[in-house]
């Protein structure tokens, strides 16, 4: 039936991990397109749109940075817990190697910006080019299919999971507004709940997204950030109950969450200022810390992992391979766009961090799909 051909590959690119690097992408182009269009000034006030009741009154963009990417933060949290109980964090021997390439890959990208940014207001979104955006890296080699072993897309996903929960550390600790006692001490005493919660084997699920509703505005007016709630609401979920909300959660994210924060966070105007400000000091350092520092960082702790007897490489892995994973984890895109917008307050230095993200990552992802198609097997290479 004519249906079923239309939804056939639409599945297999959905089961692949494919369909949501492709839809990340697909609402980028059409969000750039709009704010470029002659139904521009109306796509960016549609964002700035202001909606709420109270204290809690925010635009469109903000409800979702802080609400809709709190799901995401709090996915994010359940894949850490499960890979630390039972996956490949769960040796230590095993964890150790994606363990410091991550730290690599954060490390060396940070200081290839503050080398750029040196003495400039810019410096302060060092962390920017420290993400990586574990969706679109994924679907990259998923593209190349059986040509990457097992151990490679494994090692990925383990240092994809560790980056972000840097990147989580980063945002609470570096981006981090005026603390608010009362709303961090509430924030506190809830946390403190569901952990109990959790020692007392209460199984209920209700009782925790209830809670983690709490926990998310008190955190929200404490003055860090709101998406730190789904974190630790995550670490407190019950161990059975882990696999079951990752599997109801993946699509809504995959397939709505991330996408419309695509769309919300790169409404961006190209205008001559902003297309040139990639050659600025914050230009260069976010697409540089992306282009160069990822490949750099965790290859170059890879090798000291591996040179030192710490760990040793996955099996069927070469270096050439490695090469290119590090590349490929310089597609910094939904985490690094996140960390732009809590780095500065003025819009025409976000829009610059943001463009640069962008093209940095798509140059990363492009060098890394070349090395990777051209890399031998383990067994093939010298």
């Amino acid at each position: 039936m004519p249906l079923r051909k239309i939804i056939a590959p639409i599945r297999e690119l959905s089961d692949s991990g494919k369909l949501s690097g492709l839809l990340l992408l697909l609402a980028t182009l059409v969000s750039l397109a709009l704010s470029n269009s002659a139904w521009g000034p109306r796509y960016l006030h549609l964002w700035h749109t202001e909606v709420g009741a109270g204290g809690l009154v925010k635009s469109l963009a903000h409800w979702v940075d802080d609400g809709l990417m709190v799901v995401f933060f709090f996915l994010v949290g359940l894949e850490i817990k499960r890979e630390v109980l039972y996956g490949e964090l769960t040796d230590v021997r095993h964890a150790l190697l994606p363990v410091l390439a991550a730290a690599g890959g954060v490390a060396v990208p940070a200081g290839i910006y503050l080398l750029c940014t040196a003495g400039t207001p810019a410096a302060h979104g060092w962390a920017i080019p420290t993400a990586t955006d574990i969706a679109f890296s994924l679907g990259i080699l998923s593209l190349l299919g059986s040509r990457i072993p097992p151990g490679l897309r494994i090692f990925l996903t383990a240092l994809a999971i560790i980056d972000d929960l840097l990147a989580v550390l980063i945002i609470a600790v570096f981006y981090t507004a005026g603390l608010h006692l009362g709303y961090l001490l509430a924030a506190t005493g809830l946390l403190a709940l569901l952990v109990a919660l959790n020692r007392l084997r209460v199984s209920w699920l209700p009782v925790y997204l209830l809670l983690g509703l709490g926990l998310w505005f008190a955190v929200l007016q404490s003055g860090i950030h709101a998406t730190i709630a789904g974190v630790l609401l995550a670490l407190t979920i019950p161990t059975a109950s882990i696999e079951k909300l990752e599997h109801a959660l993946q699509k809504p994210v995959s397939y709505l969450i991330l996408p419309v924060f695509a769309l919300a966070n790169t409404a961006i105007v190209l205008s001559g200022e902003a297309v040139t400000g990639l050659l600025s000091p914050l230009g260069l350092g976010v697409g540089l810390g992306l282009l160069l520092g990822k490949p750099l960082g965790i290859s170059a702790a890879t090798w000291l992992a591996v040179k030192t007897g710490v760990s040793g490489l996955p099996a069927r892995v070469t270096w050439r391979m490695l090469l290119g994973l590090g590349f490929t984890a310089g597609i910094g895109f939904t985490m690094a766009i996140f960390i732009a917008n809590l780095s500065f307050t003025e819009p025409a230095r976000i829009d610059v961090a943001k463009l640069a993200v962008i093209a940095g990552s798509v140059l990363a992802a492009l060098v890394g799909v070349a090395i990777l198609k051209t890399a031998p097997e383990a067994e093939d290479e010298a």
